[in-house]
């Protein structure tokens, strides 16, 4: 009887972990299911260019993985239960349940509305592509001199706003921050990006405490911005939710130890430390990384954690030495519109340094990160590693 391996979710981290164990583990001893509620891989770090206008190419997983021995299921995941080692889907047949042997969990994030009124009536988001394709929509209506709020002042919120100013530069675009716009950046890397917003016409508002959203714009608590934000109120006639992100619910809602945020807390390999059968890769999974610190949500992180857990579960259905090796960071890189981004290099633990590449160079690189990025997606078994093992008899005897 075959080994089956389940992975939950076919973003970055899900897609990436299912074509590795492809490569890694002999087909006529494993059975991997890939299972995704979108029929199509979405670039979710593109998204704010799908919202801005621009068509991105579309990636059917079934095409992605075809001939590479992982099976595409479509459904939607309602429930898992790590005790049982089943997942319970509704998809093309309906409300159905799939048993496990493995379970990767990379069911990524969404976005996180902190309890605010008004978010999940009067904003946007760019969390997912429908989101990202109702946006797009609603900002086709808008007239000239329209008005357009980004609330966040982190690397979702700076894209989607540039993008969006770039895109649209008939509208008046202005972004709000609790603390600063890119406050986290080295001083080089603020300096180009203060250029950047001010050459976009972008109105930005630090220190707004966005405490409610109407149909209108927002209310504010208190400010050190605009005089609009320390007045109480940034009106807006669109407004673009981007502070922050949060995991799914279902994790929490079983029997695996999760963080205070609801993410699987694993091991240095991406095993779930309460369920040994379990691996979380991604959003999903609170993991250490170089220096002790959690690694954040990221497309930087996604994709070493997915070699990490594929790596990992492959050496230890295959009798061979399992891999730990603390996952660091290199860079951050945001684009600004098209034509301009910074590169700002970190060290392993996330800290800036005084290297920064800006302007077209910087825009270069992302677009060749964000390329090279859905180029591996979309073969998912090229490249090394190539040689498939045999899972060891003792682990097929187990579930026979």
């Amino acid at each position: 009887m075959k080994h089956r391996i389940v992975v939950l979710g076919a973003g970055y981290a899900g897609a990436v972990t299912a074509g590795r164990l492809a490569k890694r583990l002999h087909r006529d001893d494993v059975e991997i299911t890939l299972v995704n509620g979108d029929p199509d891989f979405v670039e979710r770090i593109r998204l704010h260019q799908l919202a801005s206008g621009q068509d991105l190419p579309r990636r059917p997983l079934r095409e992605v993985y075809e001939g590479t021995g992982v099976q595409v299921r479509p459904a939607w995941v309602t429930a898992v239960d790590a005790d049982r080692k089943t997942v319970d889907l509704t998809g093309e047949n309906g409300a159905e349940s799939l048993a496990y042997d493995t379970l990767v969990y990379a069911l990524g994030s969404t976005n996180a509305d902190h309890t605010v009124p008004g978010v999940g009536e009067y904003a946007h988001n760019i969390a997912g592509k429908q989101d990202a394709l109702r946006l797009r929509a609603r900002l086709g209506e808008l007239e000239p001199d329209g008005t357009v709020l980004v609330v966040g002042g982190g690397l979702t919120g700076i894209e989607a706003a540039t993008e969006i100013a770039e895109a649209r530069p008939d509208l008046h675009v202005a972004i709000a921050a609790r603390d600063g716009v890119g406050g986290w950046l080295s001083d080089k890397a603020q300096s180009h990006l203060r250029v950047v917003l001010d050459r976009l016409g972008i109105t930005v508002h630090e220190g707004a405490d966005v405490t409610r959203v109407e149909a209108n714009g927002v209310v504010t608590g208190t400010g050190t911005g605009a005089a609009a934000a320390a007045a109480g109120r940034i009106p807006a006639q669109v407004t673009v939710w981007t502070a922050g992100f949060a995991v799914h619910p279902i994790a929490a809602a079983t029997t695996l130890e999760v963080s205070s945020t609801g993410r699987i807390v694993v091991d240095a390999t991406m095993r779930s430390v309460s369920h040994p059968d379990v691996y979380a890769v991604g959003d999903a999974a609170f993991a250490e990384g170089a220096g002790g610190a959690p690694l954040r949500m990221a497309c930087a992180t996604a994709n070493p954690m997915a070699w990490q857990a594929a790596d990992a579960l492959a050496a230890r259905l295959t009798g061979r030495k399992v891999p730990e090796k603390p996952i660091g960071y290199a860079a951050q890189c945001i684009s600004l519109g098209r034509r301009d981004g910074i590169l700002q290099r970190v060290t392993q633990e996330d800290q800036m340094t005084s290297t920064v590449i800006t302007g077209r160079a910087g825009a270069r690189i992302k677009e060749f990160i964000c390329a090279s990025t859905a180029w591996t997606i979309a073969h998912p078994t090229m490249l090394l590693p190539t040689r498939r093992h045999r899972v060891r008899s003792s682990v097929l005897l187990t579930h026979s």
